[in-house]
């Protein structure tokens, strides 16, 4: 075993040092747009750049929240990202729990239909919803900013996945018990989900916060845009202005952050729940 050991030690030393040197490098344009967002106005275009300021300040983040529409913008955001998650959750945890344990004719090829889609490109499909929406009067709503995004098949598919990794005997040992259908989902596989859950949650969370075409394709009036879409704009009113445009990026970043850092156990648990399948 020593023998063995000493022989695979430079290789664990070669993959530490890639890994090292990959997460440095994907951290570097985050620490980059923190030190600018940190820095004096005036600093933030000189050359060679501080990759130390001396003086930080929040003078960058003041200004930022002083523009107007941050806040409804932020809420905005906030508040699409959540309800669309919530709901998303929902429907395809129900979803996932019929595909993966329920028998019904043209199921398999309905699910597979379903999980085609993924392979249409999100751009095809923005002149039907515009259209749809156009009809249903609810251009630039919040209505319009949600409904596209209240299930999708990656979520059913993930979630169809964890579940089938769930015993079938503990649900019809629920089932003999007396439990219906709705118990069994809301008392059995919502709580054994809760990893598989959390992972669509990040994903979804992040993605609708991140989202910005459809936003900025539905919504006309200033107080109706999303946080990207804000910032955007924003950038196109001041060019220049480095150091306050930073400060909104990492303000757009701080929700990321943290819903990461919240759901970490159950976002590695989930990642390698199919990999322990034996």
């Amino acid at each position: 075993m020593l023998v063995e050991d000493k022989k695979t030690r430079p290789g664990h030393y070669l993959s530490f040092s890639l890994l090292l040197i990959a997460a440095v490098a994907s951290l570097l344009p985050l620490y980059w747009m923190l030190v600018t967002a940190l820095q004096q106005p005036t600093l933030t275009v000189t050359f060679p750049p501080e990759w130390f300021p001396a003086n930080p300040t929040f003078l960058n983040f003041g200004r930022f929240l002083e523009r107007p529409y941050v806040i409804r913008w932020t809420t905005n955001s906030l508040g699409i990202s959540l309800i669309i998650t919530g709901v998303q959750l929902f429907t395809c945890a129900m979803s996932g729990y019929a595909f993966a344990k329920k028998q019904f004719p043209g199921g398999s090829i309905l699910f597979y239909l379903y999980i085609a889609s993924m392979m249409v490109p999100a751009q095809v499909t923005l002149v039907p919803l515009f259209l749809i929406m156009s009809r249903l009067d609810f251009l630039d709503t919040y209505w319009g900013l949600v409904l596209p995004g209240i299930a999708g098949p990656f979520g059913v598919f993930l979630m169809k996945q964890f579940i089938s990794t769930l015993p079938t005997d503990l649900l019809e040992v629920a089932t003999i018990d007396g439990c219906g259908e709705w118990g069994v989902f809301t008392q059995i596989i919502l709580p054994l989900a809760k990893p598989g859950l959390a992972v669509l949650g990040i994903f979804t969370f992040m993605g609708q916060w991140n989202q910005f075409l459809w936003p900025l394709i539905i919504t006309n009036s200033s107080a109706m845009r999303t946080l990207p879409v804000g910032l955007a704009l924003l950038q196109e009113e001041l060019p220049m202005q480095y150091g306050l445009l930073m400060a909104g990026a990492t303000y757009a970043a701080i929700p990321m952050i943290m819903i990461f850092l919240m759901f970490q156990k159950y976002f590695l648990k989930g990642i390698t729940v199919g990999a322990l399948k034996g």
